[in-house]
């Protein structure tokens, strides 16, 4: 492999919309296109199923939970690549609706994966994005919903154009202190773990956005969140729908924005439309 190789990743890539993802982008995409998955052989039973289909994706082992697997993957991509064109941030967790685990469990696990995990790839992978380089994290039209039901204060923080990573990490703590002490409710939170965590992913991308354009305003990197909408996953249930193909059409959309596009950036994006958030 050389630099000259463009390439895409794709992390949860291994079922459901992730899989769905990185079968378009080993269609469209003019490039190598990297499949991650936190279990080996499952990843790797992916990568055999799109082989069969007569793609060529390869493979790399990702946890999101683990700061070690995310810089193994960070050398690789440096060491095979020389950077990255294209970064999919798709992995995410959610638990069912009578899932009996205390809500403060539920709210530690899925925070510590959809939020910190997802900004501890960003840490460690933005600064690798080549110039007209791509960033898509899949959020959810659930974050709207959660924040419409924050108290105003709260509202108020997380729409803020100045709002700080570190000011956006210490209120998404603050959720799971407050759910472990249970006054979450009181304290202006929505018993939803799963769209705290998103709203936590939408805000990071606008924080990005704006460093990006602070730190690399010629390179023309474009970063969004989007919603794929209610897709037939083992996440959101067999009665969604939208089928992971289509669920992947709006993140593969912002993937492969044009490289003269200067918009969306930094946005919410649903149906491939800029949302208001």
């Amino acid at each position: 492999m050389s630099s000259c190789t463009r390439v895409a990743l794709v992390t949860g890539a291994n079922k459901g919309i992730g899989l769905a993802i990185a079968r378009a982008l080993c269609r469209r995409f003019p490039g190598d296109v990297v499949l991650t998955a936190r279990d080996e052989a499952r990843g790797r039973a992916a990568v055999q199923q799109l082989q069969a289909e007569g793609l060529s994706p390869r493979f790399h082992l990702l946890d999101i939970d683990d700061p070690h697997s995310i810089r193994a993957l960070r050398d690789f991509l440096r060491r095979e690549y020389g950077g990255l064109d294209v970064l999919v941030n798709n992995a995410g967790i959610a638990f069912k609706v009578n899932d009996p685990t205390p809500f403060s469990v539920q709210a530690e696990v899925t925070m510590k994966t959809n939020f910190h995990g997802t900004r501890n790839v960003c840490t460690e992978i933005l600064p690798l994005m080549k110039p007209q380089g791509r960033v898509v994290n899949v959020s959810s039209v659930v974050s709207v919903r959660a924040l419409g039901k924050c108290s105003a204060e709260l509202q108020q923080k997380f729409r803020s154009e100045t709002i700080t990573e570190e000011e956006l990490v210490g209120l998404m703590n603050k959720f799971v202190e407050d759910t472990k002490n249970g006054v979450h409710e009181k304290e202006g939170w929505p018993s939803t773990a799963y769209g705290v965590s998103k709203i936590g992913v939408t805000v990071l991308s606008r924080i990005h956005a704006r460093q990006l354009n602070e730190q690399r305003k010629g390179d023309k990197i474009l970063l969004n969140a989007c919603c794929p909408g209610w897709v037939r996953t083992d996440m959101a249930g067999p009665k969604a729908t939208k089928s992971p193909e289509e669920g992947a059409e709006t993140p593969v959309h912002l993937a492969l924005l044009p490289p003269d596009a200067e918009s969306p950036h930094g946005e919410f994006v649903m149906e491939k439309k800029v949302e208001r958030w």
